[in-house]
């Protein structure tokens, strides 16, 4: 019974290197941002840590090829893995303080290397106990490793698709660990020749299963503050409330997306005012497509001015989060699940704005910030038609501004930036503008909207107000366009990533919230 329990042992070790590595994007997504240098420093660990672990592995069993020390390295494995919800906010604490790139890495290694290490062990010991004869090592060696990587294959598609959404991310690393440990302690049990011993250690598993399914996973209700949490198949997501009830906010993977005011819905980002300038560039209201919905501020804003307004977010939960708790309603958007790009390809209907708001500070989608995309959307730009990105950016002509306004130079006549805050040199967003036409404020005939969205009068809002008085046409020589194939976006948002997420976690440590 023993030797064929070994492919259940490795399946269970290959899957639960996937899930660990999987988990590990959401464990520490919030803090640093779903980026490139996180996908990469977990996939740097993990193989760092299997490469060990082979080595190891493979040495430890030539001395001492026995089950139960096989078993002790699975239950290892799965005992720091149950360890992990916990050592993970002091490690992030002591990394803090590293750039980006570093602290990411570090992070991830001190979390991550001693269960991946203790898993990649599995196989070459297993393969070691099962080989009979040097005749057939090959042959075992070669169905070992197909079943840990079926394992993987299973646990990628579970974990990705299924387990997150649905289970959570806590959760589902406990489940993890506990599966591991409860491989180990079947396995010990199998081999032991007292009928009690082996019924005492099975009943301890569904016992043990129940105890860490009801263990406390930091839900909503348990952070001050915390309105609500979801895992989506795409990020993280929660609302906050700061204790003095002003402000509400949307974070996604630790960024915050929308700042309102609950009682109203009022945004209280100075972007959405600058954003809201492209109503005033065309002759009439009309009709307006938002790429990245966010808490909805941008199709609330545009929809009480009389607009027809389109939204497409990818996140289904990003929707959900704002109608339930950001005031958005059915009646102000048509809001589409589908990711921009796609629907851009496939509607083909006209608009007089459409406006991008999908970019965070960590995670600019790559494929929305292309040559190719910008003629895609020039040709669904109505005539006289208005572009609005928001991005941030660390100064008012950063890298990316300047790499964007460059990709849409080829597309577009006219291309202004528009800052939103009135430090040059600082953090903070900006809004590029782009045009086949002039970009000026039209005179609004008298008495025409003349209460709030007057746009001679829009002054009233010191974003608008400042937006467009420091307008300035971005320096774009010597800049390549980005492209499809050509696209170091990621790499140009680390700083930036960095200092919006230094400024998050001191401004949420004032307020005592928690955005991770």
């Amino acid at each position: 019974m023993s030797q064929p329990y070994l492919y259940i042992v490795v399946f269970v070790a290959g899957a639960a290197v996937l899930a660990i590595e999987i988990l590990g994007t959401r464990i520490l997504g919030p803090f640093y941002g779903v980026s490139l240098f996180l996908w990469s420093a977990l996939i740097t660990v993990t193989l760092i840590a299997l490469s060990l672990g082979y080595a190891v592995g493979g040495r430890w069993a030539d001395r001492r090829p026995a089950l139960p020390r096989l078993y002790a390295v699975l239950a290892a494995a799965g005992l720091w893995t149950l360890a992990i919800p916990w050592l993970r906010d002091p490690i992030l604490v002591v990394a803090e303080p590293f750039g980006l790139r570093f602290a990411v890495l570090v992070a991830a290694f001190t979390l991550f290397v001693v269960p991946l290490t203790l898993l990649g062990m599995v196989s070459p010991f297993a393969i070691r106990i099962r080989a009979s004869s040097l005749q057939v090592v090959g042959t075992t060696a070669g169905d070992l490793y197909a079943v840990s990587t079926l394992g993987s294959v299973v646990a990628a598609l579970l974990t990705g698709f299924v387990l997150i959404p649905n289970v959570g991310v806590t959760r589902l690393t406990l489940l993890t660990g506990g599966l591991l440990v409860a491989t180990a302690v079947l396995g010990l049990a199998l081999g032991v020749r007292s009928g009690a011993r082996r019924a005492i250690a099975l009943l301890a598993l569904p016992l043990a299963g129940v105890a860490g399914w009801h263990l406390p996973t930091g839900g909503a209700g348990d952070v001050p503050g915390l309105i609500a949490l979801a895992q989506s198949p795409y990020a993280e997501i929660r609302v906050l409330d700061t204790p003095d009830g002003q402000r509400r906010l949307l974070v996604i993977d630790g960024g915050t997306h929308t700042i309102v005011t609950p009682s109203t819905w009022e945004s209280q980002f100075p972007y959405v005012a600058v954003m809201g300038l492209t109503r005033c560039l065309v002759a009439e209201p009309g009709r307006m497509l938002l790429v990245g919905l966010g808490g909805g501020s941008l199709v609330k804003d545009f929809a009480a001015d009389g607009w027809e307004v389109d939204a497409v977010e990818i996140d289904p939960v990003v929707v959900e989060m704002a109608k339930a708790h950001f005031g958005l309603t059915d009646a102000e958007g048509s809001i589409q699940v589908a990711d921009g790009r796609q629907f851009l390809i496939a509607h083909t209907g006209k608009y007089d704005v459409i406006a991008m708001d999908a970019f965070g500070s960590s995670s600019i989608p790559f494929h929305l910030v292309t040559r190719e995309v910008f003629a895609l959307i020039a040709s669904r730009l109505a005539p006289g038609g208005v572009l609005a990105i928001n991005l941030e950016s660390h100064g008012w002509d950063g890298p990316v501004v300047k790499a964007i306004a460059a990709s849409l130079k080829p597309h577009f006549r006219e291309v202004l930036a528009l800052p939103a805050h009135p430090d040059r040199d600082k953090l903070g967003n900006v809004v590029l503008l782009a045009a086949n036409t002039p970009l000026a404020l039209r005179p609004d005939t008298e008495g025409r909207r003349k209460d709030r969205y007057d746009c001679e009068a829009y002054y009233w809002n010191p974003g608008a107000n400042l937006g467009w008085n420091q307008r300035f046409v971005p320096d774009t020589s010597g800049v390549a366009a980005l492209t499809d194939d050509l696209n170091p976006v990621d790499v140009w948002a680390e700083h930036t990533n960095f200092l919006a997420r230094q400024d998050l976690h001191r401004y949420f440590g004032e307020q005592g919230l928690k955005s991770y």
